[in-house]
């Protein structure tokens, strides 16, 4: 098979890194070689805010029914090759298949919602009297740069390039070298549908070479980051030097409470499914189960029984979990488990591979319950990014909310009961961006607003919340002659 080498995109045109170089891309469930990918440096993120920037002017002030009609069209293509996107996503980051084509699907969506909103951005009117006419107006942001994760590239890609289109602004990405496989096609196709070269530019390559570049470049307007909190902070001081906003989505540490009352057979398979999506490397995963005391034991033998049911094996064979991204990944994973055991949680399965000999050279790790789980533990501080769910037992509500906020993040919460009242002061109480009740996410959540409070980041992206990422407010003041 003749291996597929991948350019940059910078002004409607693929081409090598200026530096001649490319970064090897792995099949995380095989290891083997599946492609290369330009290793693009400053010098090629100079050329791609340089064509952003020359292109912003007309794509800026063109009707926002075009900018629609546009992205409309993006949409139905995105749909007409859902199979195929979804194949490189799982093949690129590991997940199952059928968990690729969800988000193959979501990407379209993302096109769809923020194309019926592109005519729609609106300013108001601000009475102050009979001398002056104010009103504002909603502006594009300018030149947004956009540092793509490796474990929902296609998703999380169309969400920030979709609302970033529809308001009018131009948009450099730098896909993560593990995993921008579909983030390349989806550029093909949205250059295919007709969008102007140097609205969407793409460098591919390192984080430290052409992400930093790009996080530090003196001429974006907006830096939009999801990646993992250290990382997070070194964006934001390169961003600081040239008072460029920032965006930021970063790690979880999401808990599920379970109630008293709470039917427990009947949402545990909802909690495994919440914990466990892409081998649990979601930001926004239920990785910490809190279950009052009284359903605690009934709680764990029902997990472990269904975890036993789980099959684990290479993406495209759509299994319930699949590879994770990486070697080191798969490491870092494995110590977390190890370090579990030694701070005295109880692991009931799971962790070190132990199945096919055959797969040994992916980067497997078994799905893993950890019990008895204190909440001063680093297994229940630090985002493990695997297959790993630590289970929490609590007395009251009070003690569920202060175990619940016991970590530095707040990304997303879940909250399990019959009792009204009770679920809703909890939600009340908790410090996430998305609380869900009786539910953990629903469907695509292209329409919910999603970010994080403390660590998890700040400002929000999805829904229309996402418009005041996108845009900045303008005021004008006209003094009306007497």
């Amino acid at each position: 098979m003749q291996l597929t080498q991948y350019g940059c995109f910078i002004d409607g045109v693929w081409a090598p890194a200026s530096s001649g170089g490319y970064v090897e891309v792995l099949d995380p469930a095989t290891g083997s070689l599946t492609a290369e990918i330009a290793r693009g440096q400053e010098a090629d993120v100079d050329a791609a805010v340089a064509s952003a920037r020359q292109a912003l002017p007309a794509w800026a002030d063109s009707l926002p029914a075009q900018r629609a009609r546009l992205l409309a069209a993006i949409a139905r293509r995105i749909l007409n090759e859902q199979e195929e996107l979804a194949r490189l996503e799982s093949l690129d980051t590991g997940k199952p298949l059928q968990q690729a084509q969800a988000d193959a699907v979501a990407a379209a969506r993302f096109f769809e919602y923020y194309a019926g909103i592109a005519d729609k951005v609106q300013g108001a009117s601000i009475p102050i009297g009979t001398e002056f006419f104010d009103f504002t107006v909603r502006e594009p942001m300018g030149v947004t740069a956009q540092i793509v994760p490796w474990n929902y590239p296609l998703q999380i890609a169309c969400r920030g390039i979709a609302p970033a289109l529809a308001t009018g602004n131009t948009v450099v990405v730098k896909p993560a070298e593990l995993a921008c496989l579909s983030v390349l096609a989806l550029t093909r196709i949205c250059h295919e549908e007709g969008l102007p070269a140097g609205v969407l530019n793409v460098v591919t390559g390192l984080g430290h070479e052409a992400g930093a570049a790009l996080a530090a470049h003196p001429d974006i307007n907006l830096l939009v980051f999801t990646g993992s909190v250290q990382t997070g902070r070194n964006v934001m001081r390169a961003a600081a030097e040239n008072i460029v906003p920032v965006l930021l989505e970063l790690g979880g540490k999401s808990p599920n409470i379970i109630l008293p009352d709470a039917d427990v057979d009947a949402i545990a398979p909802l909690l495994l499914k919440a914990a466990f999506p892409h081998a649990g490397q979601t930001c926004s995963a239920g990785t910490r189960v809190l279950v009052h005391r009284s359903q605690h034991k009934k709680l764990v033998e029902r997990l472990s029984a269904l975890l036993k049911t789980l099959k684990v094996g290479p993406g495209l064979q759509k299994p319930d979990i699949g590879a994770l991204v990486s070697r080191a990944q798969q490491q870092k994973v494995e110590g977390y488990i190890d370090l579990a055991r030694q701070e005295g949680a109880t692991v009931i399965q799971g962790g070190v591979w132990q199945g096919d000999t055959d797969m040994a050279a992916g980067s497997f790790v078994m799905p893993t319950i950890l019990d008895d789980v204190g909440a001063g533990m680093r297994v229940h501080q630090e985002e493990i990014f695997g297959p790993v769910l630590s289970i929490v037992a609590f007395d009251d509500e009070d003690e569920a909310v202060r175990i619940a906020n016991a970590t530095e993040y707040g990304l997303v919460a879940g909250v399990w009961g019959k009792d009204v009242g009770a679920t809703h002061r909890i939600a009340r109480r908790v410090q996430a961006g998305q609380v869900f009740i009786n539910c953990y996410g629903a469907g695509g959540g292209v329409e919910l607003p999603f970010g994080g409070y403390r660590k998890s980041g700040f400002g929000r992206e999805k829904g229309l919340d996402a418009l005041l990422s996108y845009t900045q407010v303008k005021n004008i003041c006209i003094r009306i002659e007497s």
